[in-house]
Order: structure tokens, then sequence, then C-alpha cells
């Protein structure tokens, strides 16, 4: 037997089969054409079947299907609302697949990636013994995935979990319309426009002003360096993030929160220094009892995650 996970991303497709374990059986990935508007659905469709027929070539039949969405799964309903592929804005995705794939009896579940990331962690990865865990995922944008006592959370509308709209830094700008407040500064895109914003308000930068296309990794980079952009960047960052990491631990106590995406990554080694952030605005009691950790599985959690959300629902435990 096989489940098969599927991590869907603006620029590709990576999908996996796995064993009951969390064992890869083969993996691989697909890259899209973010020009073609029907892109995305034809290219998961031949990924399925060719990923069924694989399973039972490899006598391991695939018997369920899990997809980590970069955005919004409504689970009631197998809509997606996923903004950085082009067409899917409340796209009818289960339907889709249910109509086009031969086994039809195949379940098909769905999960924002935000929740797809933590539960990676949660089976294979660092949260394996947690009930109460939170996943940080600082990349392009900002989301959590969020367990209390063995459950996901996903709110009335499976919004949960969206937090690049923590308000943190007064007053409110209409800038922050698009992704809120603590992604418009602390995601990887926020370090770029911290870092531009300065540059334009007169600060100089001996690393970044002649780079055309500056990137999350660059500003890492200079901060390494000492420059002056950079550092400040980094360091307004380490606040938003070590307040959010606070604001988390005291309305959920965790036992453990995970820093992941692509910001961390380089980012990593600023765990300690957001930590002693956040103790001075958490809750005295829960920021004692909770752990910062950076992803072990790093850009396998999504898909992973999406692994273990097909076989959840074979197993029939609830998450």
């Amino acid at each position: 037997m096989a489940v098969l996970g599927i991590d869907l991303g603006a620029t590709k497709i990576s999908y996996a089969l796995f064993d009951d374990l969390g064992t890869f059986l083969y993996r691989g990935k697909k890259m899209l054409d973010r020009a073609d508007l029907h892109s995305a659905e034809d290219l998961l469709l031949n990924m399925v079947t060719e990923m069924l027929a694989k399973g039972d070539k490899l006598r391991s039949p695939v018997k369920a299907i899990g997809i980590c969405v970069p955005g919004i799964a409504y689970k009631d309903t197998g809509m997606v609302w996923a903004p950085n592929i082009q067409g899917w804005d409340n796209f009818p995705l289960v339907a889709h697949l249910r109509k086009k794939i031969i086994k039809t009896d195949i379940p098909i579940e769905i999960e924002s990636d935000r929740g797809c990331h933590l539960l990676g962690e949660y089976w294979c990865g660092i949260a394996r013994d947690k009930t109460d865990a939170i996943y940080l995922a600082v990349g392009t944008g900002i989301g959590a995935g969020i367990m209390c006592q063995g459950e996901l959370l996903r709110g009335v509308g499976d919004i949960s979990g969206a937090i690049g709209w923590m308000a943190l830094k007064p007053p409110y700008h209409h800038k922050y319309d698009a992704c809120g407040c603590f992604e418009y500064h602390a995601s990887g895109d926020g370090l770029t426009r911290v870092a531009r914003e300065l540059m334009a308000g007169g600060e100089v930068s001996d690393h970044l002003a002649q780079l055309r296309d500056i990137r999350a990794e660059n500003i890492f980079a200079a901060w390494e360096k000492g420059d002056v952009v950079a550092v400040k960047t980094i360091d307004q960052a380490v606040e938003m993030w070590g307040m959010a990491a606070a604001n988390l631990v005291s309305l959920f106590n965790p036992q453990l929160l995970i820093f992941g995406g692509g910001v961390f990554g380089p980012g990593k080694k600023l765990i300690d220094r957001i930590y002693e952030e956040a103790r001075k605005w958490a809750q005295p009691i829960s920021i004692n009892q909770v752990e910062f950790k950076a992803s072990v599985l790093e850009g396998d959690a999504g898909l992973i995650g999406a692994g273990y959300l097909a076989l959840n629902k074979l197993t029939s435990n609830r998450i």
C-alpha cells in the first residue's frame, strides 16, 4: 500500500509515494509554466495518473491522495484559493481531479501549506511526540500551522493561521491591505521591501544598492558583513518575529514553535535572538514551557505533510 503526497507551488509541483511509516517509495517534481492558465491542472492530472500507475508497478497501489495547497484549502467543498497559481481563485480542485482520474474511489484530501508543513514535522520531523505545536512558515509570505491537543486548527472558514495579518506596527497604512502588517515587514519579500524603503529614506548600503533585484538571501549575506541597511532590516525582523512568536505562545501555550520556510534557511542562526525577544512580550509561564526550533524537514515539510494527510484519511485519525 502507498499514499500519494503532492506539494503544489507557484513554479513547480513536488510529489512522492510514501509507505505507512513515511518512507519515500518514489519522488519527483515537475515545473509549471506560469503563463499558461491550464498548466497547473494539466500537469497535476498527468502526474496523478503517472503515480497511480507507478504505485501499481511497485506493487504498492495508491490508496489515498493528499495535496498541500499554497493558500486556502476549503476542506468541505474541495475548493482552493491559491493566488500564486493563475486561475486558481476558488478553483474546484477535488472535483476536477475526481472527474478526471480513473480510480474514482480513491480519497483526496486537501490542506493549506501552513497546515501541511506542521503535519510533516508531526509525522516525520521534530514534532513527532508533540500534541501542541506551531509551525511558523516564513517565505514569500507568512503563515502558521497550529496544532492544539493533537488537532489541526482550521477555523470556521479554513483560514486559521493567516498570521501575516498580525498587527504589530501601528499606525495602520494602506500598504498593509494586500498582505497584512507582519508579512509586509518580515516575510522574505518583506525584508526586501524594508531594505528598499530604508535606502529610499537615505540609508546607505555598500552591498545592496548596486543590486537590481534584491532578495532575502542578499540581505542575509550583507548582514553577515555588517551592512548598515541589512543590519537594520534584520534587527526589525527579529523584533517582529519575536513579537509574533510571543503572541502565539501566549494564545496557544504550545510545547514547540517551529521556524521554517525559505527565510529559515539563513535565518536559523537568529532563533536564539528571536526567543529572547519573545521573552519580553510573552506570558511568563508559557514562554518557559515552549521550545523554539528550526524545521528539520525544511523544503520537504509540505510534501511529507501531504502524505500524512492522505494516510490519516485511511486510518481515520482526527487531525
